[in-house]
């Protein structure tokens, strides 16, 4: 998830990305995106053609426009926290103006927290230390008692009104939809047709840009008047301001409110259409990489803001007089208002910290447990285990299952195999069955891209997809060659090459008139006449799925010959720049000393079919794609003779017939999918047929470990057992075909002896990290500043989804419809672009899977090295010190502490 090879990239500066290289359609369209440079070109001329603007408002809409999140696209999908321009301000603080200024729910909502209490997965002894904890509760006189009360009533949180909502004469609905509702939709759509540049054949003009194609939009709809209860709405259209910079002016200049209120309004308009202003801060975020500016944020505020003026224009001045009165009178109580929600909003602080605190209880037992002396166990190779009881993962509770599974310190046996994971939450249950299986394997937590900072083009194709994750930008470049033996790759020119890509081209040429005409009007009538009976095949593989392994996505469009052989690469670089790049990567895994004969390389990806989010379970880091590209061009890199061999003359400890073999984990399924087994020779190949029975059966067990949760049964037989899970993965009706990261509610950076054995649920990130190969903290800080902003913001994704489902979740998955391709979705056919997880990812119909908690991340390095980095680097010390993740240590007594109020404390036993 990221790169220790590189100097921490700041938060704020992602790699830029493309269309996906994999998917056949967006390389048919990966020259289709080339308007934005053109948009922004046409805005700069814009702004040189109006006259000066006002500093003031200037300033108001640019520290509006910061404080939104990017969303990225479906095929790229990252996880993101929805708040992380806001990680500034204390987490109760932005609570309250989320409650103020956007109806929005940052806590977890009293029901929720209401049942953890009533369930016993919070104790008392829990609530009365978040109390304790916190000053301002003392201060305020909040005890238990109040705090349980106020599990039971809904907090004061009054929601100042934005200009359309003092002037709707009907804002329930009772009649028509509201005019905030209504003005949502129509810009939404409009946003949509804008910004496609996959989906529709035919596109709009967007030379103007965003402000100017929605007013002319608007312009020409004639339904939109009736719509909102304006039928005279048309002569009102006559008074839109021309342009955005005039739109602002004239707005704010109208609504006579303090300048210093100006950018609290503004953001509060930004959120009424948060899914497209995550998308366009998207845009910015990749404009600013490249070192320029992209307006469409300010265009879409711009465009919010001017419905205002539209609507004065509808209103007779007796209404506009009022509206302005009452618009005014409450923003002048604003400041009185965020006070009030902050104080509101104490007694869910401190539930939060209570939950937070129920978890750590648990968690911190099963870690002082690991590093506790514990009768031996054995674990032979080929022998199965019986298994072992359902885990959830998803519910907390008192904690169960602490014994360990494997007793055998790390490094008390030399490590016949290495296997390097990501650190992804679903790989610790495999990793613990597979050590438990055989203590001899050594397994390892890093980074799924494995360290490789690659962007991946495939055979014959324009396409550049990342490979990595969002925070950084590629470096290298993996392509894709034809080779049946190791010395296909060493042969310039090789005749195979050519005739590959060529079928490749054809068959993906074959393709487009078939998606083309399924699109065309009337097809859905004609196109299924015609197909006949080729859809009754698609038909009964929806009704009765096959027990198909993963298909892959990235082979499509090679021949079947093709298939086999065809394998990525690193292209571009000097032998003497691939060895850096290989003895980099080792270091940063900890694999430059102590080699075994057998290192693999896991990565990870999903199983699933008909999703549009497939690719966020996929990773929740690297752009969306699976490990595959990645541990294969590695894979190749490190068994190279020539770069092994220079590496040894280098110094570096590379014993002779050390082999690295490529695989994936499917996450869906549990099985691990080896890849180029036939460029290894017989030695390699040997140690790989002797740790297969392993992994099969380590994989068997975490299957049952999952059944429940997935409503399967964990006594089935070995292979019923896996074709379930192999035909919910291809049934295209499951809206549940894994729990993804739900669950995911710690980070451990820290050397695996820290947590060997110990049982942690598939709830925690394990990331390697030696404090005594790191005297200078260098490792240290490229982990807190890359791996920890990643598992941060899949941890608030998933908690945002859940506590604030309507504007930071996307919904019921039965209603998703994919907007431009690749853009997001919406939640039927309009409203705003829904950004976050679906309900179905995180809700089984019954209950939560994911309940939100704030990271707890736990560190094995000394309190200085720590303390290092927080003053080097503000996003991890605003994380901290502002409540939005845990950060404990493991104290050099024993133990743990905490980082709180700027020193460490211990952690109550």
């Amino acid at each position: 998830m990221t790169a220790l090879l590189s100097p921490p990239t700041p938060p704020t500066a992602p790699h830029r990305t493309g269309p996906s290289a994999a998917d056949p359609a967006a390389l048919r369209d990966a020259a289709a995106t080339g308007h934005a440079a053109g948009v922004r070109d046409s805005a700069a001329a814009r702004a040189r053609a109006e006259p000066a603007v006002d500093p003031r408002i200037e300033a108001a809409c640019a520290q509006a426009c910061r404080s939104i999140a990017p969303a990225w696209p479906l095929d790229r999908a990252i996880a993101v926290n929805p708040h992380w321009e806001r990680i500034g301000l204390p987490l109760r603080r932005v609570a309250a103006r989320q409650a103020v200024l956007g109806g929005l729910q940052v806590f977890p909502p009293r029901d929720q927290v209401r049942a953890a209490w009533e369930d016993g997965r919070i104790a008392a002894r829990d609530l009365d230390a978040a109390l304790a904890r916190l000053p301002a509760a003392r201060s305020a006189g909040l005890d238990a008692a109040a705090a349980v009360a106020a599990l039971h009533e809904r907090p004061a949180l009054p929601r100042l009104p934005l200009l359309v909502d003092v002037l709707d004469d009907d804002p329930g609905g009772r009649t028509r939809l509201s005019w905030r509702q209504a003005i949502t939709h129509q810009v939404s759509q409009v946003c949509a047709a804008y910004f496609d540049a996959h989906q529709a054949d035919w596109q709009p003009e967007r030379r103007d840009g965003l402000y100017a194609f929605w007013r002319d939009t608007l312009t020409h709809d004639h339904g939109i008047g009736t719509l909102m209860g304006l039928p005279a709405i048309g002569a009102a259209l006559s008074a839109l301001p021309a342009t955005r910079e005039r739109a602002e002016r004239w707005v704010l200049g109208r609504l006579g409110l303090p300048p210093a209120g100006w950018a609290d309004y503004l953001e509060s308009v930004l959120l009424t259409v948060n899914g497209w202003a995550a998308w366009c801060a998207y845009l910015g975020w990749e404009a600013r990489l490249q070192g320029a500016e992209d307006g469409h944020l300010r265009d879409l505020l711009a465009i919010r803001l001017a419905w205002g003026a539209i609507l004065l224009e509808c209103r007779d001045d007796a209404a506009t007089q009022r509206a302005f009165a009452a618009l005014q009178v409450e923003w002048a109580r604003a400041e009185a208002r965020l006070q009030q929600a902050e104080a509101a909003l104490l007694a869910d602080e401190a539930w939060q910290l209570a939950w937070d605190l129920a978890y750590q209880r648990g968690l911190a037992q099963r870690l002082a447990i690991a590093a506790a002396p514990a009768a031996s166990e054995t674990s032979v190779p080929g022998q199965p285990e019986a298994a072992s009881p359902p885990s959830d993962r998803s519910t907390g509770g008192p904690p169960a299952g602490l014994a360990r599974t494997d007793s055998t310190p790390a490094g008390a046996e030399p490590a016949e195999v290495q296997a390097v994971f990501c650190i992804d939450v679903r790989s610790e249950p495999l990793r613990r069955a597979i050590e438990a299986r055989w203590p001899a394997v050594q397994t390892i937590g890093f980074a799924g891209f494995f360290g490789l900072p690659a962007a991946y083009t495939p055979l014959a194709t324009a396409g550049r997809r990342p490979q990595l994750p969002g925070l950084l930008a590629p470096s290298v470049e993996v392509s894709e060659r034809i080779a049946a033996t190791p010395a296909d790759f060493d042969r310039p020119g090789d005749a195979r090459q050519a005739p590959a890509r060529q079928a490749r081209l054809r068959r993906l040429a074959r393709r487009d008139p078939w998606q083309a005409g399924q699109r065309w009007p009337g097809a859905a009538f004609s196109l299924v006449e015609a197909a006949g009976g080729a859809y009754l095949g698609s038909l009964a593989r929806w009704l009765r799925p096959p027990a198909a392994a993963r298909d892959r996505r990235d082979a499509a469009g090679l021949a079947p010959q093709d298939r086999a052989h065809c394998r990525p690469v690193l292209a571009g670089l000097a032998l003497d720049e691939r060895c850096a790049l290989a003895a980099r990567v080792l270091q940063g895994m900890g694999l430059d000393r102590g080699l075994a004969p057998l290192v693999l390389l896991v990565g990870h990806g999903s199983q699933t079919t008909n999703n549009a989010q497939a690719a966020a379970l996929d990773c929740g880091a690297c752009c969306g794609q699976t490990g595959e590209v990645n541990a294969r061009a590695l894979a190749r890199l490190l068994n190279e003779p020539a770069v092994q061999q220079r590496l040894r003359a280098r110094g570096h400890a590379l014993p002779p017939g050390t082999a690295f073999v490529a695989a994936l984990h499917n996450t869906t399924t549990d099985e691990i999918e080896p890849f180029d087994l036939d460029l290894l020779d017989g030695a390699a190949r040997a140690r790989w047929d002797r740790l297969q029975p392993t992994l099969a059966q380590a994989a068997d067990q975490v299957r049952r470990l999952r059944a429940p949760a997935l409503g399967l049964d964990p006594r089935l037989p070995h292979a019923p057992l896996l074709a379930r899970l192999r035909r919910r993965a291809g049934d295209g009706a499951q809206t549940r075909p894994e729990w993804g990261l739900a669950g995911n509610a710690a980070l451990l950076i820290a050397p695996r002896a820290r947590s060997r054995g110990t049982v942690l649920d598939g709830r925690v990130f394990l990331h390697e990290h030696d404090p005594a190969q790191d005297p200078d903290g260098r490792r240290l800080e490229a982990l807190m500043t890359a791996p920890m902003l990643v598992a941060h913001w899949i941890n608030w994704q998933y908690h945002a989804s859940v506590c604030e489902p309507r504007h930071y979740g996307s919904g019921n998955k039965l209603l998703h419809n994919v907007v431009g391709g690749r853009l997001g979705v919406f939640e039927g056919n309009g409203g705003d672009l829904r950004i976050g997880l679906a309900r179905q990812s995180l809700h089984d119909g019954r209950r939560w899977m994911h309940e939100p908690l704030r990271l707890t991340v736990v560190i094995d390095a000394p309190a200085a090295t720590i303390e290092r980095v927080l003053a080097a680097h503000a996003a991890p010390r605003q994380l901290v010190e502002h409540g939005w993740l845990h950060l404990w240590r493991f104290a050099d007594a024993g133990g743990f502490e905490r980082r709180a109020g700027g020193r460490w404390v211990p952690v109550e036993a």
